[in-house]
């Protein structure tokens, strides 16, 4: 039995959830908030990149989620910076 692309992309998103929970519970064991917070980041990128592809139809549309993952990519990067600023300073 086959999964349909939108159930696959619903259990990613589970998987993906997850993820970020047990690392923002991994934070109370001693992981580095830092750390904590870019990975979170991380999962949140591939979370944007999942929804854009899969329920608004972009893999039918490969330039149009080109650019949406440059764009989104080019965001996260700057959140990433925004929180990394206090660390560094």
């Amino acid at each position: 039995m086959s999964m349909s692309p939108l159930t696959r992309a619903w259990i990613a998103l589970l998987a993906l959830s997850g993820g970020s929970t047990l690392i923002a519970a991994a934070v109370t064991a001693g992981i580095a908030p830092v750390i904590a917070g870019a990975a979170i980041l991380a999962l949140a990128w591939l979370k944007s990149r999942v929804i854009l592809s899969r329920y608004l139809g972009l893999w039918q549309a490969p330039a149009w989620r080109a650019g949406f993952n440059a764009v989104i990519g080019l965001y996260c990067l700057l959140l990433l910076g925004l929180y990394l600023i206090p660390a560094v300073a």
